[in-house]
């Protein structure tokens, strides 16, 4: 078996690539993620009536009930009239993207690593290229892709945007195995 310390090239390679790739899928295609949000035409106001109401940085559900709600009259006239959906509200002030890329590429880090320990403790020294990046790819393209998925199911994120979030963690799954195909010891 291949040992996670003869892996690490294809690790850092990988996460760099991955970080590289939604750099120009976020960035340089703009096509491809600039419709995914949209603003409200009363924006304003409803910035204001949500620092009116005390709203702090969280996630709220609109209408927000519990279970035990969910049957009552009121609670169904709320979810038949909606809104419905998820808000998620940051701390007030600038967006900084530097502590966001860094934790993304943290992110791709810790996916490359998990590919290594998997593929290390899985696949002989001298495994076919091919296996190693369906395997590792495969791997890859699971913890990238899969997350967006109960984001479509559970909260309402259009579909639309949830295949295109799995189309990219396709395109990262697909440059992680092959980094690691090509540097396969």
């Amino acid at each position: 078996m291949a040992s996670i310390a003869q892996l690490w090239l294809p690790t850092l390679l990988s996460a760099v690539a991955v970080f590289i790739a939604s750099s120009i899928l976020h960035m340089a295609l703009k096509f491809w993620h600039t419709s995914d949000y949209k603003g409200l035409a009363n924006e304003d106001e409803v910035g204001a009536a949500l620092r009116k109401g005390g709203a702090k940085a969280g996630m709220y559900a609109i209408p927000y009930c519990r279970m035990e709600d969910m049957k009552k009259l009121e609670t169904k006239v709320k979810f038949k009239d909606g809104p419905v959906g998820l808000l998620i509200l940051r701390r007030p002030g600038p967006m900084k993207m530097g502590p966001s890329l860094i934790q993304w590429f943290v992110f791709c880090l810790i996916v490359s690593v998990f590919c290594a320990y998997l593929a290390a403790s899985t696949l002989p020294v001298a495994t076919p290229l091919i296996q190693v990046f369906r395997v590792v790819g495969t791997i890859a393209f699971m913890a990238y892709a899969f997350a967006a998925i109960p984001m479509g199911i559970w909260w309402g994120q259009p579909w639309k945007i949830v295949i295109k979030d799995v189309i990219d963690g396709l395109i990262y799954g697909l440059v992680t195995g092959a980094l690691f195909a090509w540097l396969w010891p």
